[in-house]
């Protein structure tokens, strides 16, 4: 199954771009099931933003498929954490998700992970909009079918959107524009948006997951009316080629592969759901997970630690050839993660104290000390593409930054960013002097070894984490924070606690992470936008309230051609550096998975695909002969 933008937002833990829209002439497009008018926007078999299709109307499948692979087979998947809920509509707000309910809803179109932004028919079989975007319809397939055999129809798609919206602080967001969904023919949908220029919100709309109207009104197995504002551990209803078998709360979940899915020829679904059965097992940390996997118990492991990944993988298996260790190229985005301080707390909105902070990271000792040198050190909230920002601003981005010269740092124009250095004893020396003036600066001052306020109130940080890998990188800072008077605490809470304190905003520091697609769009304002600052649950958790980040904010929405978007994002980036709302951390190119050689997958992978895990796979019965039974 294609793992859309949505997912990737709203995780930062799997695979994504951003499908975005193009509608110049040019494009191939797919015939309407009725007569249209020459004056009429064509109808089209893909959407892509500023760029080609590669597939045509009439393709057969994507490349990077083997439309032979076998079908049949277990994949073992392993979740950290836990979950209590199979609702997405108030997923982030409410409970903690189970990844497998992602599974289990199709949405109106599906992504090509061999393209940077295309979208392809699935719900819908075609699209079309005007060329001012303030549009777009939606036909659905008349062969899209519920997992009870009703059909999906306009009225599941509008209750849909209507539905998260109101429940989702990011679906309030992403779709903030949309002002009016409602059915315009047998099996059309029209949403209506209320400004034109807003480039990819016809294909956004797109990355919908369709939810079942007459499921979510309806009455429960005990005669209940199901509220979908509700967390639920009943398995919902859905339309894709897996649905629920089974469950145990918060330790497992069990995907079988539904045998008459009515979208299994579909062009961009050949080749694609392989296994007859997925199961996700929960974990309570990486380390547990790491156990488990190495006693056979999960066949696939993630694994985000580089210590982990140099010391841990010696065990027989992986010298047997019986366990695989690979790295995949990270191609399709790009990434922040940074320590994170709220500014919603009073001692964190003088920029020269968050500046101050980041003077007090040593990334360098710490790559060294905890990392092997494995990891780079981020220095733009897009990191790892063509959107970071670097040098000093100029042509169209610098055109876009003087409208906001007036609200934004003068060293946006005068100086290139770039973090501070560490890694040995004279230029740590440095960098605390130059944390001590900063703090000096703003009206801070050391009293018995203590920093407090102009008022004399000490400052005092609380770092949350969630896990030991975390909570090992925060006692690393800790002691830095402390050389120049922070009194630094370190609380590790389970899963539960930590999404609750997130959610409220009741933290002072956390450690965060924003994945960023190749085409940003809507996206950004539940980033960094001042509406979502204050929204519980919204993924600002930084608590940014600033009229030029809005202003840029919009300029990356409204981006007329593929130059504007670039110039426009790094823009963005350099404002939201040079306001210092976090302390980067690191990053590594490549994602790092270890299985169990019982699977095969075509040559090559899509270049935008990661792994392709778990959909372009498949279960390869003479491997696993060869390195035996599972445990």
């Amino acid at each position: 199954m294609a793992i859309t933008r949505r997912h990737l937002l709203q995780s930062g833990a799997v695979a994504a771009i951003a499908p975005t829209l193009g509608g110049a002439a040019g494009f191939p497009t797919v015939e309407p099931a009725h007569a249209q008018s020459p004056a009429e926007p064509a109808w089209r078999h893909a959407l892509s933003l500023f760029g080609d299709i590669k597939y045509p109307a009439d393709f057969k499948r994507f490349d990077y498929v083997n439309p032979d692979a076998p079908r049949g087979g277990v994949a073992r998947m392993i979740s950290i954490g836990t979950f209590d809920n199979f609702n997405i509509a108030v997923m982030g707000v409410k409970g903690s998700i189970a990844p497998a309910a992602l599974l289990i809803n199709e949405t109106l179109m599906t992504r090509a992970q061999d393209e940077i932004a295309t979208e392809y028919g699935l719900l819908a079989e075609a699209a079309s909009h005007p060329d001012d975007f303030s549009w777009v319809i939606y036909r659905l397939r008349k062969q899209a079918r519920w997992h009870d055999d009703k059909p999906v129809t306009p009225d599941d798609v509008v209750f849909s959107i209507e539905a998260l919206k109101k429940n989702s602080p990011f679906y309030a967001s992403y779709y903030r524009h949309v002002v009016k969904a409602e059915k315009a023919g047998e099996g059309d949908i029209k949403f209506t948006f209320g400004a034109p220029g807003n480039r990819e919100l016809p294909t956004i709309v797109g990355e919908l997951p369709v939810l079942p109207r007459h499921y979510w009104e309806g009455t429960d197995s005990q005669g209940r009316k199901r509220d979908i504002s509700a967390t639920t551990l009943e398995p919902p209803l859905g339309s894709g080629p897996y649905r629920i078998k089974e469950f145990s709360a918060g330790r497992s979940v069990k995907l079988e592969r539904v045998q008459d899915y009515w979208g299994a020829s579909l062009p961009a679904q050949v080749g694609q759901n392989n296994f007859d059965e997925m199961r996700f097992e929960f974990f309570r940390d990486n380390q547990v997970a790491l156990e488990a996997f190495k006693a056979d118990q999960a066949d696939w492991i993630s694994e985000n630690s580089a210590k982990q990944w140099a010391t841990a993988y010696d065990f027989p298996a992986v010298v047997e050839k019986r366990v695989v260790k690979e790295e995949f190229p990270i191609s399709d985005s790009g990434r922040m993660q940074a320590f994170v301080p709220n500014l919603r707390r009073d001692q964190f909105r003088d920029a020269r104290l968050r500046r101050a902070f980041n003077y007090a990271f040593d990334f360098e000792e710490m790559n060294k000390q905890l990392f092997f040198g494995q990891y780079k050190r981020i220095n733009s909230y897009f990191y790892g593409t063509d959107l970071a920002s670097s040098g000093l601003p100029e042509g169209q981005e610098l055109q876009i930054l003087e409208t906001v010269r007036d609200k934004v740092p003068a060293e946006v124009f005068t100086t290139p960013y770039q973090n501070p250095v560490g890694g040995n004893p004279e230029s740590v020396r440095a960098n605390l002097r130059e944390s001590a003036r900063l703090l000096k600066e703003a009206g801070f001052e050391v009293r018995d070894r203590q920093l407090v306020d102009a008022s004399g109130k000490p400052v005092t940080v609380e770092i949350l984490v969630q896990d030991p890998s975390a909570e090992r990188i925060a006692l690393f800072y800790k002691p830095s924070l402390e050389r120049i008077g922070v009194t630094t605490s370190i609380r590790i809470v389970d899963d539960a606690q930590y999404q609750n304190r997130l959610r409220s905003f009741d933290f002072d520091m956390i450690i965060d992470q924003w994945a960023q697609s190749l085409s940003p769009g809507n996206e950004q304002r539940e980033y960094w936008g001042s509406q979502a600052a204050d929204q519980p649950g919204s993924r600002n958790t930084i608590g940014i309230k600033n009229p030029a980040v809005d202003a840029l904010i919009d300029k990356v929405i409204f981006a007329k051609d593929r130059a504007d978007l670039v110039a426009a994002t790094k823009a963005l980036d350099r404002v939201l550096l040079w306001n210092f709302y976090v302390v980067p951390q690191f990053t590594y190119p490549f994602a790092r998975y270890a299985r169990w050689d019982r699977f095969s997958h075509a040559e090559p992978l899509p270049k935008y695909g990661r792994s392709g895990l778990p959909s372009l796979w498949w279960y390869d019965a003479d491997k696993a002969a060869k390195i035996g039974k599972r445990s």
